[in-house]
This record gives structure tokens, C-alpha cells and sequence, in this order.
């Protein structure tokens, strides 16, 4: 028997039916937001996200899968979505459109070769938002209230934003120096990925997950004590609006996101969520004002996060947290003879086209049959055809939870239907 690859799953049934639910919720929270969705490839050149993530990050290092295509291109499935989003950004010239910022929300299919464990698998599903063309420290709350939001109306509790700030250019290399000065000391006792960290990207020993509870790390110089006054004062103003948007809030400087390209604003999103441990993290993003020009385009500055469908609805189940999935049938159609069943798929596609969920029979089943099909699938009415009742122009309807049966003209069947199952 064939199965499906390490970390990759199948959804059917009442699991996908929770997926959809949390992206509709998605869309309409990003069409109130006014975010427009972009569609992007699954694979990319790899040098998009060599350039983009960075070649020290764990994702291009260790996780990303890669191959050569037929035209002997180097190509890599997308660990992530912002690359994508930008390179296109680029490509089709977003940043000469009449209307700036532009916002942006994908939900999609990400990949990443990492050991499967629980909600981290090598195939993912992700949502998010990139917001590009605007620096302001507003946008910076506005994206981060999005991901709370959407956590909000999904009945999520206790959501907490942890916030911090790498400050603009001059004060992340002032950090690394000191970093560097703190870490090389004791280069025996870290691991060997952060080894080559501090002669690479000194910043990313932080986000370490080997040692990060050492004394050694515990200690480390914090980012906020070499911000800039700039940066210092950004900073502020982000905190204000998190304020004014009634956000709650906590600053750490511990945190520096794994991917090379944030600077200022980064932030993890948390909520309280029984038996998840440790890492109650459910989405994660900052500020990346350098990427559009790292990757061709003008100096653009932007802004975004990222989510995980998968981990958020295993959130929603430990919270025991029952969503609002509309599993009935609106009506199923009931007939017993060859003239019967061709009044019912021309009525099935009737009240479908009607905007109803409609089903029929299929399988060849008697009369007792489809009433226990019709339970299965919870119909909420049923239609009995009858070739006595239709000759009168009547068709017998059954509300399949009250029992009470009404006789309904056949010129009004759509009608009642509609106006008893909206």
C-alpha cells in the first residue's frame, strides 16, 4: 500500500470542515482590514529565498527542499510566504500603483524538512499578511492586531503580543559587536550551530533552541540597550498605538524571529492554551524594511506575520473550543420510481442553483433506505416525491426535526425552502 510522505497529512470530514471555517473567518476579518488576497507559486527559485531568508537561517541551511528541474534550474518548494509575496511585489511593479500601502494575505501551502513532531509537520498550512510601501508605527499595531483579532473571534483566551525591537541598521551592528565581545569567551560552550552563528549572524545564537535556557544566554546583552534614539523612539510610538488599539502587550527583548530580514519590529503572538507546554506561539512576524531592496526593488519598507492553520485549530480542540461548522443538509430528496427520480436531480439542481445544499439519491436504496441516509447526512427537510402528489402539483415536505409534514405547491417549493432554511 502506498501512504503519504513523513509530515504531510490527509483532511476530510469534520477536520477539514475546521480548516475552512478558520479561513473564512480569515477572509472576513482581512476584508474588513481592506487586505487583498495574493496567490503566489508553491516553488520558487531557490535564489529567491537564499537572498530573502538568508542563507544563515535554519530554514535555507537545513529545512528547505530543493531540486533541479528539467531545464536544470535550481528551484526550492516556499519554507515561507513573505519572499514569494515580495518577488512578486517587484515583478509587477505594486509599488507604482495610485493606492499605497499595499496589503496583502495568503493562505497557503508551505515546506519544510524538519523532524515531524506535534504541530510542526513538513507540510504546513499558513496564513498571513504583508503590508509594503508604509513605515509608519501605526501599520505596525494595525498588522499585529489583525493575527489578535482573528484569535479573538476564533475564542481564544488569554492572547498576548510579545514585542520587541532590533532597532534600524546602525544599532543591530552595534549590537552584533557586542554580542560577539559577550559569546566569544565561551565559544567551547555552545553548540555547534552557534559557533558558526557568531562569526555569521551573531543574532541568530539567540534564537537558539539548544541552549536558550542557559545562564550563558540568560545573560546576554539585550538589543534594547543599543537601540538608537531613533530606534528607542519608534519603539515607543508602536507601544502607544498597542495602547490606543487596547492591545495587551509585553516587551522581550529575548526575542529576534529566526529569519534574517527583520529589523525594528518583531513580535510572537500567544495564547493560553492547556497542554501545548512551553511554546504557546501561534503567530510570529515584524518588520522588514530591507527585503524589497535585497531582492532588486526600491528601498520599500514592510511589515508582516505568519500563522499556521494546523496549530491553530489543535489549539481551538485542547480549549475544547466547538466552532460554529454548519454540517446539515438544508434538504434530501426522497423517490422510489424512474419517473420520480428524474423530478428529483432536475429539482435537486433547482434548489442547488438556489443557493441550498441538496442531495439525492444515489445508490439505488428503497424508501427506508434514504430516510437513513437523510439522517446521516442531517437533513434539515425532507422532500418525498410521490407521481400522485405531482399530477395534483403538490410535493410533500417533512421538517426532519419537528416530524410535522406540510403539502407544498410545486410552483412554491424553492420559496419555502429557501425561506425556512436561510
Amino acid at each position: 500500500m502506498i501512504t503519504k510522505p513523513k509530515g504531510t497529512y490527509d483532511l476530510y470530514g469534520d477536520e477539514i470542515r475546521k480548516w475552512q471555517y478558520v479561513s473564512r473567518v480569515v477572509d472576513e476579518v482581512m476584508e474588513r482590514y481592506n487586505y487583498g488576497l495574493i496567490r503566489t507559486p508553491i516553488f520558487e527559485s531557490s535564489e529567491l529565498f537564499h537572498r530573502g531568508v538568508g542563507d544563515t537561517t535554519d530554514i535555507v541551511t537545513k529545512e528547505t527542499y530543493d531540486f533541479v528541474d528539467r531545464g536544470e534550474r535550481n528551484m526550492t518548494l516556499r519554507p515561507e510566504g513573505t519572499a514569494g509575496v515580495v518577488r512578486s511585489f517587484i515583478e509587477n511593479k505594486m509599488y507604482g500603483d495610485a493606492i499605497q500601502p499595499i496589503k496583502l494575505y495568503y493562505n497557503g501551502t508551505m515546506y519544510r524538512y524538519e523532524r515531524p513532531q506535534s504541530g510542526r509537520d513538513r507540510e504546513l498550512t499558513q496564513f498571513g499578511v504583508e503590508v509594503l510601501g508604509c513605515a509608519d508605527p501605526a501599520m505596525d499595531a494595525e498588522v499585529i492586531s489583525v493575527a489578535v483579532n482573528i484569535f479573538k473571534l476564533l475564542g481564544l483566551k488569554g492572547i498576548k503580543v510579545k514585542l520587541n525591537s532590533l532597532g534600524d541598521a546602525e544599532s543591530r551592528n552595534n549590537y552584533r559587536e557586542a554580542l560577539v565581545k559577550y559569546f566569544e569567551p565561551h565559544i567551547d560552550e555552545l553548540c555547534e550551530d552557534c559557533k558558526e552563528r557568531l562569526t555569521k549572524n551573531p543574532l541568530r545564537i539567540l534564537d537558539c533552541k539548544v541552549d536558550k535556557d542557559s545562564e550563558l544566554f540568560k545573560n546576554a546583552p539585550s538589543i534594547l540597550d543599543y537601540l538608537n534614539e531613533e530606534s528607542k523612539n519608534r519603539f515607543a510610538d508602536v507601544q502607544n498605538y498597542l495602547d490606543v488599539l487596547d492591545i495587551d502587550y509585553e516587551v522581550d527583548s529575548r526575542i529576534v524571529r529566526g529569519l534574517d530580514y527583520y529589523s525594528h519590529t518583531v513580535f510572537e503572538i500567544e495564547a493560553t492554551v492547556k497542554d501545548f507546554g512551553a511554546n504557546n506561539v501561534l503567530a510570529a512576524g515584524g518588520r522588514y524594511d530591507s527585503l524589497v531592496g535585497n531582492l532588486g526593488g526600491p528601498d520599500t519598507p514592510g511589515i508582516g506575520f505568519a500563522c499556521g492553520i494546523g496549530r491553530l485549530v489543535m489549539a481551538l480542540d485542547k480549549e475544547d473550543i466547538v466552532l460554529p461548522v454548519n454540517d446539515e443538509l438544508d434538504a434530501f430528496i426522497l423517490y422510489v420510481n424512474d419517473t420520480e427520480k428524474e423530478y428529483a436531480l432536475a429539482l435537486t439542481q433547482d434548489l442547488r442553483l438556489n443557493g441550498l445544499k441538496v442531495e439525492t439519491e444515489y445508490m439505488g436504496r428503497n424508501l427506508k433506505g434514504q430516510f437513513k441516509q437523510a439522517d446521516r447526512l442531517k437533513a434539515k427537510y425532507l422532500v418525498i416525491l410521490n407521481d400522485e402528489d405531482l399530477v395534483g402539483g403538490e410535493i410533500q415536505v417533512k421538517d426532519n426535526h419537528t416530524k410535522e409534514v406540510t403539502m407544498v405547491k410545486e410552483a412554491e417549493i424553492d420559496d419555502y425552502l429557501d425561506l425556512n432554511c436561510r
